[in-house]
């Protein structure tokens, strides 16, 4: 059974037993501040475990792509040394919400396990949470007897809460579960091992492929378990484990999920894949699991970056990156060569990877190269400290200079630990570890989270948005909690009515203010979404929770937050028509003051083409076109009319449809527009940029932030003829100015170098034989352009020349030494390795090349002692 059948047959299976198909989310999360990635099949149905909406179809299955590299659930480092882990992989799952529970979550994974899929009975072990008393949940008894009608009692296993009870985090859903493990071994080791034995001890032939978890409690702030209203059912099943199992392999990388990338990177690199746990071998399993991660992050709009879930995927780039360089032998940009087999691969299942393969491969070469070169640096900084250790008759390298390569370079402390064993030397792993420990805990402290339990003020579940049509609204809390960061503690509240637009979309939150009876105000500092709860940030507890108030947003904000909202529309729409259809958004911020669109583009624009754009955005401005909204439409049925969707967005069956001009510009948005595209009065491209390889950034001003401009820039203009007494055409004044500045500046050039041909003339008489060199120290009045034509030119007729020059402007100084090409290869000698030494007398630092080096510094009363350092080197 390929890979595709065992994708279609589990949901036709689940689908056959009434459970509702959907897509898998994003992989990239955008709207939970808990959560980077998608790293279970669940997370797109938490606000259903949660209480914070009611699911429409109580019965769910999908295939969910997912991401384990960062926080509690970090696979990274085991991914490529193993057969079985993995950074991106599928879950295959199905959801009750509120449904079916125990019974029917048993019978059915049996039933698909050993009549769809036929794997062998005798095979399979299950596991069941043996209670916990302290908790006051008892042993799972309800599962056992379900387990029971299909196989003997000794093969379920009762386990502790480590294995067999699931939570969500430090608080909310969470419920005992059951595994199911296959024993994969030969008859003759099963006959010397029975498999009971074997589960749960990291056996990598007896493994679990399937979890189905009970969600029945909820975990309160001080770890104290309540009952749930209603009970769900959440399962997952690893695919590629399953996969595995059903093509009879011994590791996940053996089956056709991977082989097809495997065989390309055997045809990159030259090298045959064996499955060993060499090094090599791991390089390969480390690239095959790291282009899936790379290529669907970039895919769902998550660019590499210096922050955040960037860093995170600049982090597995370059680890795949370095597995080639340094094991394989490939020293060239390559990951973006095996895009085409990972497209083949999950062709039909996630279109969307082969949509923006042009994109990713651009993203992915450039981000390539510009690792190559950090890891050049990274093994000259190698060397440096390798040279160091041998130079003070050390035998290690210190743990804060290996996590230096790591931290700084991106060295994995197994590529320094090889390169160290081929000099003769050793790291110190502790103080490596030390330093990584270090480094982890100060990235938890500054993203600690410390969230009370919602206080209940109304059961009802049910939140409206009602800022589409209104600013203010009568309203009440629904439920409340304090949260602590680092350095503050907010207040987050829920209403259930609120004309408060949370963050999300590229627009940024609403700010405003709560009224409450007898004129209390609380201020609300920002609106975010917690999933689909729409949470506003307070800046204080009321008196009387329960008590009726009015919700006020601040109008003239949300009014400039349309203005730009829209105006992203038309340059969008107007990009797409100047430069192409290929433009596609790829990230947007929507605020007061400005907004930023970034989007997919291929070069840097010319000029005309941004006045273009310009030109068009005004022009439908001009027009006072109408908005034309659809709250409703169904997601087909819009994208069929040319409504513009985003990778990376997550859209319901019924969806928002924003217009202006159906000819024009169509989009799914669920952001706040203007009723008309005059109220924006005016908009001004303010920067182009790059942002990524392949994405484009604009920044853009809107209504009296563009007119503030315009006359700021015409104030600027009036000034700059004035001062360059411009009494016609300013632009000829200015080419005037420039032209005069030009000539002026080749005359003192010229001056420049007669000068120093002068001084030339003066060091040469006074050259001194020392030991066969031609020494000399001077102070010339001279920038460094000056000292190098000196040092050059006596360079070129002196082939024993020791030259060291000094130059002062006001407190600071510069110094240059020049040697010549003789004593460069009797001598050694080396320019840049003296100045580096002899820059300390002035306070300063420098480098250079063997034959020429300067430093600069900020002690001139240091030049005599840099001088009689170079003479007594000379004498020695």
């Amino acid at each position: 059974m390929n890979s595709k059948e065992v994708r279609q047959k589990f949901l036709d299976f689940f689908e056959s037993k009434k459970h509702k198909i959907v897509d898998s989310a994003p992989i990239v999360v955008k709207d939970d501040p808990t959560l980077m990635f998608t790293n279970a099949g669940m997370n797109q149905f938490k606000d259903y475990f949660l209480g914070n909406k009611s699911a429409e179809n109580k019965r769910v299955s999908n295939l969910q792509k997912c991401l384990r590299v960062s926080g509690k659930h970090n696979d990274l480092e085991e991914v490529g040394v193993d057969h079985y882990h993995h950074t991106m992989f599928e879950m295959m799952g199905n959801w009750s919400f509120g449904d079916y529970f125990k019974k029917e979550a048993i019978d059915w994974a049996w039933e698909l396990l050993t009549e769809v899929y036929q794997l062998d009975k005798e095979n399979l072990y299950i596991t069941v949470f043996e209670g916990n008393d302290e908790w006051g949940v008892p042993l799972d008894t309800e599962a056992i007897e379900h387990w029971k009608k299909y196989l003997p009692e000794e093969r379920i296993l009762k386990c502790d809460a480590k294995d067999n009870f699931w939570e969500m985090g430090d608080t909310g859903p969470c419920g005992p579960c059951s595994e199911i493990h296959v024993d994969m071994r030969s008859e003759e080791d099963k006959a010397k091992i029975p498999g009971v034995q074997l589960v749960n001890e990291d056996d990598p032939e007896v493994i679990e492929i399937w979890n189905l978890v009970f969600i029945q409690f909820n975990r309160k702030k001080d770890q104290s378990l309540e009952p749930l209203k209603d009970k769900h059912i959440d399962t997952g099943m690893g695919f590629e484990r399953i996969v595995r199992v059903l093509q009879k392999k011994k590791s996940n990388y053996d089956t056709d999920i991977f082989t097809p990338l495997i065989a390309k990177l055997e045809e990159i690199s030259n090298i045959k894949y064996e499955g060993t746990d060499s090094k090599k071998d791991i390089a390969f399993r480390v690239i095959a699991d790291h282009i899936r991660t790379i290529a669907f992050t970039i895919t769902d709009g998550q660019l590499p970056s210096n922050t955040g879930a960037g860093y995170v995927i600049r982090r597995v780039l370059r680890r795949a990156v370095r597995y080639a360089y340094s094991f394989l032998d490939v020293k060239k940009p390559f990951l973006a060569e095996m895009l085409e087999a990972l497209c083949n691969q999950f062709d039909g299942v996630y279109p969307e990877l082969d949509k923006n393969k042009a994109l990713t491969s651009k993203v992915i070469s450039e981000e390539e190269k510009s690792f190559l070169k950090t890891l050049e640096s990274g093994l000259k900084r190698y060397q440096l400290i390798k040279d160091d250790v041998k130079s003070q008759s050390k035998n290690q390298i210190e743990g804060a200079k290996a996590f230096e390569l790591y931290d700084t370079y991106g060295f994995p402390i197994d590529l320094t630990r090889l390169m160290a064993e081929e000099d003769g030397i050793k790291i110190d792993e502790e103080g490596f570890k030390t330093a990584l420990n270090e480094q982890k805990e100060r990235a938890r402290a500054a993203t600690k989270i410390d969230a009370g339990d919602w206080i209940i003020v109304n059961e009802d579940t049910s939140v409206e948005f009602v800022g589409y049509d209104e600013t203010e609204t009568e309203t009440s809390i629904l439920r409340y909690r304090t949260v602590k960061t680092k350095d503050k503690e907010t207040v987050q509240i829920v209403l259930k009515q609120t004309p408060f637009y949370a963050e999300s979309g590229g627009q940024v939150g609403d700010k405003g203010v709560l009224i409450f009876v007898g004129d209390e105000k609380i201020k609300v500092i920002d609106t975010q979404k917690e999933n689909d709860l729409i949470v506003h940030y307070c800046d204080k507890i009321p008196s009387d929770p329960s008590a009726k108030l009015k919700a006020l947003i601040a109008k003239t904000r949300r009014e400039d937050i349309k203005k730009n909202h829209t105006a992203t529309h038309l340059i969008h729409a107007a990009l797409r028509d100047i430069l192409g259809t290929h433009v596609e958004q790829k990230g947007s911020l929507v605020a007061p003051d400005y907004l930023r669109f970034d989007f997919s583009h291929f070069s840097k624009m010319e000029e005309e083409e941004i006045r273009k754009v310009e030109i068009m955005v005004n022009e439908k401005i001009i027009e006072n076109i109408s908005l034309h909204e659809d709250r409703e439409a169904n997601i087909e049925d819009a994208k069929a009319k040319g409504a513009m969707a985003l990778f990376g967005e997550k859209y319901g069956d019924k969806v928002r449809v924003i217009t202006f001009d159906p000819d024009f510009s169509v989009e799914l948005c669920g952001g706040t527009h203007v009723q008309a595209t005059g109220e924006i009065g005016f908009c001004k491209l303010t920067l182009e940029t790059s942002v990524a390889s392949g994405i484009r950034r604009i920044e853009a001003i809107t209504g009296k932030k563009a007119m503030e401009f315009i006359l700021n820039q015409n104030q600027q203009l009036a000034q700059i003829k004035n001062s360059i007494k411009a009494s016609g055409d300013l632009v000829k004044g200015v080419d005037k100015l420039v032209l005069d500045n030009s000539n002026l500046r080749k005359e003192v050039e010229h001056l420049k170098m007669q000068q120093a041909g002068q001084l030339k003339m003066q060091i040469e008489n006074s050259l001194t034989e020392i030991n066969g060199v031609s020494f000399s120290t001077a102070r010339i009045d001279g920038g460094a352009d000056v000292m190098k034509k000196i040092a050059h030119d006596l360079k070129q007729q002196h082939q024993n020349l020791f030259l060291v020059l000094a130059s002062q402007s006001d407190n600071k100084v510069q110094v240059s030494i020049a040697i010549g090409e003789q004593l460069i290869q009797e001598k050694q000698w080396n320019a840049g390795q003296l100045i580096r030494e002899w820059a300390k007398h002035i306070n300063g630092g420098g480098g250079g090349q063997p034959f020429f080096a300067t430093a600069g510094g900020k002690k001139p009363e240091g030049i005599d002692s840099v001088f009689s350092e170079a003479e007594k080197f000379v004498k020695s």
